[in-house]
């Protein structure tokens, strides 16, 4: 259990980096990128395997990433390479200096043409 924790933990840092350089920084922007990698939230310390049932994830090629503790059909169902169109829906305000976490985005994947609404980290700034 000890190196499961460990490894989730190690993970948050680096999945849920500072504001990605390529992503929409104002309310209402949108870019368009290719999703990279989808996953599970929580991954198995021991084998590095995805654990189902965590959770979705789901990384971008322009570095943006976003995170459910439930399981959303629309990302598990994306593919490596599709396209998609990022739009920030919203920051947080009041936020301690440097922390960037939970910007909302909405993303759509434009081969499904299926969408998603998720935060860039598991907890807001100033959370846990």
């Amino acid at each position: 259990m000890r190196k499961v924790l460990f490894f989730v933990a190690a993970a948050m840092l680096v999945a849920a980096p500072a504001l990605a350089e390529n992503m929409p920084k104002h309310v209402g922007e949108c870019v368009e990128t290719k999703v990279q990698k989808i996953g599970s939230r929580l991954e198995d310390g021991s084998t590095g395997k995805p654990m189902p049932g965590t959770g979705s994830t789901v990384d971008f090629a322009n570095g943006g990433y976003q995170v459910s503790y439930d399981q959303v059909p629309e990302v598990d169902k994306s593919l490596r390479g599709d396209s998609v169109k990022i739009c920030l829906v919203s920051i947080p305000k009041h936020c301690p200096p440097g922390d960037k976490r939970g910007r909302v985005y909405k993303t759509t994947n434009l081969r499904s043409h299926e969408s998603w609404t998720l935060p860039d980290a598991e907890h807001s700034c100033g959370g846990a």
